[in-house]
């Protein structure tokens, strides 16, 4: 009985040991998991440091190309399109016929003006011979003078209109927009062509207050156009707004003469480079910094090893860095990779 009870005891000591030695091993490798998790918690990024840098302090403003001239013509009398001279596309001068509306009418008017004056000129001077005899009476002499003078407007207005019936060219240019065809019917205020004339062209820019005293009515403007990146245009500044819009900006009109392919089309996108020869300090970051693209206006700065996503203000880009006007400051560490794999307040490790 004894040894039964012995041998119990020595059973429950060791059963005893074993579980102690197993909830220490058990502790161990709680403790051994939590300090990896927490290494594992951290995510590799690089960096680089917000600064100062000296740059050309260029102005950059952009528009659109507008037709130094353009024209919308319409017809001035009523009648049936007997020709159309010109199709879209072609070039067209000045006084140049662009198409003729039947003037068979308008014609017949001609002639009976041209009569009822040739008559009255006729009846004005037999009225003068007989004034001069005594005949008739200066009363009667000046109403006959009057439907002289009546008869000549008459005239003159159906040849005007007569003459309406042709349709020439104001301005030269191209032959953009052909509303008529030949056996049409128009009223007046019918539109035929639209004329547009791109061997000059305007390019209306936004200068803000900061940047105005950069323009000058005369002043040579160097253009681009991002159709056309390898090429580059000259301008001059031809009006500069006395009087801010809006918005706060100035309008600012750059006259640009085309090549000789006319290679700028009205409606494209346009850049004016107003030049300044002195440099300035502004604070820049890495493009590669910001979240997604410079306009989400976010970057991700270290502090105390943990990424703060922080909102920025930024001006004027320059390649792989870009203006910042607010919310960083120099010296301040940004991060430039790996920002796919942060949130707000993600702990971070730098690589360098």
């Amino acid at each position: 009985m004894k040894n039964k009870i012995i041998t119990g005891i020595v059973l429950i000591l060791a059963v005893a040991g074993i579980m102690y030695k197993l909830n220490k091993n058990k502790e161990e490798k709680e403790t051994a998991t939590a300090i990896v998790a927490e290494k594992n918690a951290t995510v590799s990024v690089r960096s680089a440091l917000v600064k100062e840098e000296m740059v050309q302090a260029d102005f950059i403003a952009n528009g659109t190309f507008a037709p130094a001239q353009e024209l919308n013509l319409s017809s001035e009398t009523p009648g049936q399109v007997s020709k159309v001279l010109v199709k879209e596309g072609d070039r067209v001068s000045v006084g140049q016929t662009l198409a003729v509306i039947k003037g068979d009418k308008l014609n017949v008017n001609v002639n009976t003006a041209q009569a009822s004056y040739n008559n009255a000129l006729a009846d004005a001077a037999r009225f003068e011979s007989a004034f001069k005899t005594g005949g008739v009476t200066q009363q009667q002499l000046d109403q006959v003078k009057l439907q002289l003078a009546t008869a000549k407007n008459n005239l003159q207005n159906a040849r005007i209109t007569a003459g309406d019936a042709i349709i020439k060219a104001t301005i030269p240019g191209i032959i953009n927009t052909k509303s008529v065809e030949p056996g049409s019917y128009v009223n007046p205020g019918t539109p035929l062509f639209e004329i547009v004339n791109v061997n000059k062209l305007k390019l209306k820019v936004a200068v803000d207050e900061k940047n105005v005293g950069l323009t000058k009515v005369g002043n040579t403007i160097k253009v681009t156009s991002s159709v056309y990146p390898d090429k580059t245009f000259s301008g001059k500044i031809t009006f500069v707004a006395p009087k801010a819009d809006a918005t706060l900006n100035f309008p600012v009109e750059i006259e640009i003469t085309n090549n000789a392919s006319n290679d700028l089309k009205a409606g494209m996108y346009g850049t004016a480079v107003f030049e300044n020869n002195t440099k300035t300090p502004i604070l820049v970051a890495p493009r590669a910094a910001f979240v997604g693209s410079v306009s989400s206006n976010q970057v991700y700065v270290v502090k105390n090893n943990v990424a703060v996503l922080t909102k920025v203000t930024t001006g004027r880009n320059f390649g792989d860095t870009v203006e910042i006007l607010s919310g960083v400051n120099s010296g301040e560490e940004v991060i430039t990779s790996g920002q796919i794999n942060l949130l707000d307040q993600t702990p971070v490790t730098i690589i360098k």
